[in-house]
């Protein structure tokens, strides 16, 4: 199965969103124990990427590091995701420590990860409209307030 999984150079594999899970498993089993980073990238303007062939580029896209501790390596997924259909399956399953990483991407991307026990806002308030690391986010929409500097003289 991860065999046909496409690559890049550096090794980054680039599984479907059909075969992330698979994948994700699969490499539990060879010995990748813990779930080191999980995080959403928002491509809204950039077209041209270097991506592996066969892998078409999507507006967004999940990156993953699985770790294994024994073999002192790393292995990393990006995994693209349509802005039409913004979804994936959650790891909690596999890696619970996943939990607080998935919440913080639906949080401020939108991503939705199907069969996660409680997504749910992590930074902002519920009522919150929107994930503000969009990049078609709407600027200025929280006014910033200073407090008045002192004068160094």
């Amino acid at each position: 199965m991860i065999a046909d999984i496409a690559r890049d150079a550096k090794g980054v594999y680039f599984p479907s969103r059909g075969d992330y899970l698979a994948t994700v498993a699969e490499l539990k089993r060879t010995g990748f124990e813990f779930c080191s980073d999980l995080c959403a990238v928002d491509y809204l303007e950039i077209t041209e990427r270097r991506l592996p062939e066969g892998v078409n580029a999507e507006r967004f896209e999940v990156v993953v590091s699985l770790t294994s501790i024994v073999a002192a390596e790393r292995v990393r997924l990006r995994v693209q995701v349509p802005e039409s259909d913004p979804t994936l399956a959650s790891l909690f399953d596999l890696y619970a420590g996943s939990e607080a990483m998935e919440r913080e991407a639906f949080d401020l991307m939108g991503i939705i990860f199907v069969g996660h026990p409680d997504l749910s806002r992590i930074l902002l308030p519920e009522e919150w409209e929107g994930h503000p690391l969009r990049k078609d986010y709407s600027v200025g929409r929280i006014p910033v307030q200073f407090k008045e500097s002192q004068s160094i003289r």
